[in-house]
Order: structure tokens, then sequence, then C-alpha cells
């Protein structure tokens, strides 16, 4: 394990891969680290700054973006960016393990096409849409219009599906997470 890799899960917000990627740390706690996203957007009830993500003004996010401190970065929805610093990375690979995305459909191609072999990108695919705008209501978190522009970005997203390297559908959680495993397992003894 001495060369330098990630492992990106990217899915349709809702479809589960936070979750998914919880588990993966679990199990490889001893290998992987979280990175980090640096975001604009509000933190929500429970999240913690530096934990969950760096929260950071618009304002900031754009002077790190002009200081070329990313080495992927978003504008996800309107006036909401999302990125990945490379301090992040930095301080993942010096502490002697490997890192591991929780990312948007977007976030995760581009990672992917800037570290090509060194990445291993999975997409975690809700079972259908319908499943999908459930399980984002049962959250509570959403408005009614932001339920309908995460649905209809979910709808986009599933088209690139077949850019990442495997897609695995989570219409059983436990099954999903027993596979996720055996992919991340294999990738890393590679």
């Amino acid at each position: 394990m001495n060369q330098q890799k990630l492992i990106i899960f990217s899915a349709p917000s809702g479809a589960g891969k936070t979750t998914i990627v919880q588990h993966i740390l679990q199990k490889f706690s001893g290998q992987l680290e979280f990175s980090i996203s640096a975001c604009t957007r509000s933190m929500r009830p429970n999240e913690v700054d530096g934990k969950d993500y760096h929260f950071i003004s618009t304002e900031d996010f754009k002077h790190k973006i002009k200081k070329n401190e990313f080495v992927e970065w978003e504008e996800v929805y309107q006036g909401q960016f999302y990125g990945t610093l490379k301090s992040e990375l930095d301080r993942i690979w010096r502490s002697g393990k490997q890192v591991i995305f929780d990312l948007d459909v977007q976030g995760g191609l581009n990672l992917k096409r800037k570290f090509g072999r060194q990445s291993f990108a999975i997409f975690v695919m809700p079972p259908s849409i319908e499943v999908l705008e459930l399980r984002l209501r049962q959250r509570k978190t959403e408005t009614p219009e932001s339920l309908a522009k995460r649905v209809s970005k979910a709808r986009e997203e599933i088209l690139v599906a077949d850019q990442f390297d495997r897609i695995i559908v989570n219409e059983n959680l436990e099954h999903a997470c027993a596979e996720a495993e055996k992919l991340v397992e294999s990738f890393l003894k590679k």
C-alpha cells in the first residue's frame, strides 16, 4: 500500500452513499481516512464544521480557487460551491492512509479524470427515482423547491453512472455495504 490512492463514492443526493462510506470507514479504519470537503452551504442540524465539511464563505471559497488550493471544485447548485482542498489529500497521505471521498457525481468524475488509475470510483445507484424522492422527503431537510431540484439533478446524474468504475445499486443497505467492502478491499490490495 505504498501508492497514494483515492476511493471515490458518488451518488445522487439521498442514494445512501454517506451511510455506505461511514460503514467502509469503520471496516477499514486503519487504512482509510475521510476527505472533508469544503462547501459554502449552510450547516444542517447535527453537522460539525471540520468534521462533516469545512464550511466557508463564498468569498473565501472563490479566494481559494484563485490561489489554486483545490484539487477539484464545482458550483453544485447555484451559489453553492463544493470542493476538495489539496491540503486535505496531503494531510491524509502524510498520515500513511489512503483517501476516501463522499462526493457529488460531477466532483467524483472530476477526481476520476484527474487521478486515473490511482483512483477507484463507485457510483451508488438508487433503486428508482421514486425511492430516492421518498428518502429525501423522509430526511425532512428539504423544501418542496429544493426537493424538486435534487430529484431533477438525480435524473441527470444517473445518466453518467457508466463513467464510474463500478455501480452499486442500494436497494438493500446491508447488501450494498457488503458489495462496497469487497470492491474497496480489492482496490486497496492492488
